[in-house]
């Protein structure tokens, strides 16, 4: 199993704009100083708790500065690019990191964004599965260019100078091209049904009870069977977050302690995707009803923390519940408290992946 940093980012109210970025940066180098597989950022345009407006020109940033970890968009907002811009980015990035690049792909999933771009009243999947297959489209594809959809054209044919290379695209370096990926993060995901009829690779979201991660895989192998597709569990990621402290009660002080981190980030959660009409993402059962759905349950439901001992116990057992899956991804907090966050990315690469490995068997593919 694979280990990767995931950054929504989420902050607090508490830094500037130039602190959270910075932070970010800090704690991406770190997680390639300590070789975590991957570290993916996602990007929101319209709040400023998630600054991060731009995940292919912040792994851009990186690319020189890191040499180990992969680099996942987590995700691009399909539907607020041009695919053509999308696809020549993505395939300079892959050749920047020396094809370290992920493209995560998704529809988009903050209202301001949808207002500001003008998407709110579009069907925002189906733009994406557009601009998804207008990119793989380019890279695949040869000049002149003329791909016509029903929300955007990329043609560059008229204008096709050959001898000069005036309407070629760049290709990226991995052959065929990066891996395609998305995320999920409803009951039974119509997302993940898609990603897996097209082949793409899925991340089940850290704010979500086992069962719902469950359910994101089971929809997932229903589309790659509609496709004719073998699900493969292999490039199945789990998102959680994940606190790893010296002892049990070092991680519950810090939990009880007002305004932390972790309360901050399924406070601000919690709050937006109930305003939004969504509180079911945040069921603890199949059978929650809505007004049963508090702040501490769910955080009962989603926080796993502890000594690495515990961690480890509470990995397996989550693992064993949802099935295999070929990747965790610890979810980025704030760092209120950098020592202790930094410790725990510690903890979690050199004590608890080698004993999650260890007691997890290997299982067949799917």
């Amino acid at each position: 199993m694979k280990l990767g940093l995931f950054m929504m980012p989420l902050h607090t109210t508490k830094l500037s704009y130039n602190e959270m970025y910075r932070q970010d940066v800090e704690a991406a180098l770190f997680a390639d100083e300590l070789k975590y597989d991957e570290f993916w950022i996602g990007e929101h345009t319209s709040t400023k708790v998630e600054p991060v407006t731009n995940s292919l020109q912040f792994l851009t940033g990186l690319a020189s500065q890191t040499k180990h970890v992969k680099l996942g968009s987590g995700v691009v907002n399909l539907p607020q690019y041009h695919p053509a811009r999308v696809a020549a980015d993505a395939a300079m990035l892959d050749h920047l990191c020396d094809g370290r690049l992920i493209l995560g792909i998704g529809p988009g999933g903050l209202a301001s964004d949808f207002e500001l771009f003008g998407t709110t009243d579009k069907n925002r999947q189906e733009m994406m599965d557009e601009s998804a297959g207008m990119i793989r489209a380019i890279w695949e594809g040869e000049a002149p260019f003329n791909i016509q959809g029903t929300h955007w054209s990329v043609k560059a044919s008229d204008t096709y100078q050959p001898d000069m290379t005036i309407g070629l695209m760049p290709k990226p370096l991995q052959q065929p091209f990066p891996a395609f990926c998305t995320s999920a993060m409803s009951p039974y995901s119509g997302t993940a049904k898609l990603a897996g009829a097209r082949g793409w690779h899925l991340i089940s979201a850290n704010f979500n009870a086992p069962w719902i991660v469950r359910s994101q895989w089971e929809s997932y192998c229903a589309g790659a069977q509609s496709a004719g597709l073998k699900a493969d569990p292999a490039t199945w990621r789990v998102a959680r977050t994940i606190l790893v402290t010296e002892t049990d009660s070092e991680a519950e002080d810090y939990l009880a302690t007002p305004g932390n981190a972790i309360w901050s980030y399924y406070n601000y959660l919690l709050t937006q995707l109930t305003r939004a009409g969504a509180i079911k993402i945040f069921s603890m059962t199949p059978t929650t009803e809505p007004e049963d759905v508090t702040l501490d349950k769910v955080m009962a439901s989603m926080v796993i923390i502890g000594s690495a001992r515990t961690v480890t116990e509470k990995l397996a057992n989550f693992r064993d519940e949802v099935g295999p899956f070929g990747g965790l991804l610890c979810t980025f907090h704030e760092w209120d408290e950098k020592a202790m966050w930094k410790a725990s990315m510690r903890r979690l690469i050199g004590e608890v992946m080698p004993a999650l490995r260890r007691h997890t068997p290997h299982r067949a593919v799917a």
